[in-house]
């Protein structure tokens, strides 16, 4: 069955005035990374990313994207076409109530930020899922089990990868993942430190027995 794949990649940037941006380390290669593999295999996909410093994968269409609301409406616009979405990207939890217009001076020693929170992607989109197969991603520092079975269950997920980005070589802009996959109704799946590249390779994997099964 010829599957076509939505994958989300790298960091977002909520700018505070048009110098000035909140975002995360994120670099993107577990996105890309999934998105190659896809292609390797013969599937349609749509890559979407925030800012990052990789060329994406020959085969594949790509939209570039900067904000978490631009991700979103990129992700809402593809996702009635695809059959599995693979959430990998770190969106921003939250941005600045207000962009300012002009750069701000460095004038007071103190300076309050008013933020207010970012679109939901996963969450928004899980009522119109229906027999689409849905992954997604959660950085934890702690409690990663709990935390990233929530989200699995808020989120309506299929499966979600729980990285400990608090363990040595695991964490944003570096080419493993501490790895548990967690599942709606079978055991945990600890993968412990393993590459981005075989990460990529078992979601696909997971992604063809579920539309098997579908």
């Amino acid at each position: 069955m010829p599957l076509k794949f939505l994958v989300s990649a790298g960091p977002t940037r909520e700018y505070i005035d048009p110098v000035r941006f909140l975002s995360n380390p994120s670099s993107g290669k577990m996105g890309f990374a999934v998105a190659k593999e896809a292609v390797k295999r013969g599937y349609e996909c749509v890559l979407v990313s925030g800012p990052v410093n990789l060329r994406p994968p020959k085969g594949c269409r790509f939209i570039p994207v900067v904000s978490a609301e631009d991700m979103y409406q990129a992700i809402k616009k593809e996702f009635a076409r695809c059959d599995v979405l693979i959430m990998t990207a770190a969106v921003s939890d939250f941005k600045p109530a207000k962009k300012l217009k002009q750069k701000e001076h460095k004038i007071a020693e103190k300076s309050i930020l008013e933020l207010v929170r970012t679109k939901d992607i996963l969450k928004s989109l899980s009522p119109d899922k229906g027999k689409r197969i849905v992954i997604g991603f959660a950085a934890e520092t702690n409690d990663l089990e709990a935390s990233g079975k929530r989200k699995l269950f808020v989120k309506g997920l299929d499966l979600i990868v729980a990285n400990d980005v608090s363990k040595p070589l695991a964490g944003f802009a570096v080419g493993k993942l501490n790895a548990t996959f967690l599942y709606p109704k079978k055991e945990k799946e600890r993968l412990g430190l393993i590459s981005k590249i075989s990460v990529a390779r078992k979601l696909i994997d997971f992604a063809e027995r579920e539309a098997e099964n579908k």
